[in-house]
């Protein structure tokens, strides 16, 4: 067993390398009930923040991706993240942002379950969805495969089904998808920051980022979404490095699992040794 003075030699070593403000229950609990696993803990975490491929305030935007996400929704962390990125000088904006990208997660039913309901579709041997799926687009239909791409900056072929099959579903997640992408967050004709003006508050490369960042994660692990994603960032400037980078940071989701469950551990023990009243 760890003796005080070990850790608080620890504490010391969290507040260097993480920084005091990051130090939270979980972080307590986990270093009362088992000081060596606070310590891997901390090793795992502090990588990231060592090589800082990525800057303080975008590593801190990256983890309230990952946490805010609707496959996480970890809420200790949406507030200890958003309280750090504004202390490494986010805007209210690039927070907002940074929810409002995450939000997009849910659209992977449609990606994801669009590509089966065809290949069913077509398994059918008399032939009668044939037409529902194999029509060419008609005009709007076009304009909003021409709407999307100028937008949002690409095109893939998982969304021509879902074109093909609803056109009125998709121009709806076209709008709510692209506002990020097309704000003027000021109100001015700025984009904020150094965006451009109607380019929302995050630049191309750090907005696909954080598509990375939830799709990655072991929440959700979207494959094909993270490989275009990737692609995409690379495109926008992002170097291997970084993107490397933001999955060190969503791995660092699996230290949730002590933050929650080493407070409640110590209760339980507390309560169960206590002597009767």
């Amino acid at each position: 067993m760890a003796s005080e003075e070990q850790k608080q030699e620890l504490r010391k070593r969290f507040d260097a390398q993480l920084g005091p403000d990051a130090f939270h229950s979980g972080w307590a609990s986990l270093l009362a009930q088992d000081p060596a696993f606070f310590s891997a803990s901390l090793s795992l975490a502090s990588v990231p923040r060592r090589k800082s491929h990525l800057s303080p305030k975008n590593q801190a935007l990256i983890s309230l991706a990952v946490d805010s996400a609707a496959t996480h929704l970890y809420v200790p962390g949406i507030r200890a993240h958003a309280a750090a990125a504004l202390r490494e000088g986010a805007s209210v904006h690039e927070l907002v942002e940074v929810a409002e990208l995450s939000s997009t997660l849910g659209i992977h039913a449609c990606n994801i379950g669009v590509p089966l309901l065809v290949e069913v579709l077509k398994e059918d041997t008399a032939g009668k969805y044939q037409d529902d799926i194999t029509r060419e687009f008609d005009t709007v239909q076009e304009k909003l495969k021409g709407d999307f791409t100028a937008k949002r900056g690409y095109w893939h072929t998982f969304w021509e089904d879902f074109l093909r099959l609803d056109p009125d579903f998709f121009e709806a997640y076209l709008e709510f998808s692209s506002l990020p992408w097309i704000k003027d967050v000021d109100g001015n004709g700025n984009g904020g920051g150094d965006v451009a003006p109607g380019k929302g508050a995050l630049e191309p490369k750090m907005k696909e980022l954080v598509y990375c960042a939830f799709d990655c994660a072991s929440t959700h692990l979207y494959v094909s979404g993270l490989k275009l994603h990737m692609k995409n960032a690379l495109g926008y400037g992002a170097t291997p490095q970084e993107i490397l980078e933001v999955l060190e940071i969503a791995t660092l989701l699996s230290l949730h699992t002590a933050h929650v469950a080493m407070p409640i551990i110590a209760e339980l023990t507390a309560a169960s040794s206590a002597p009767p009243s």
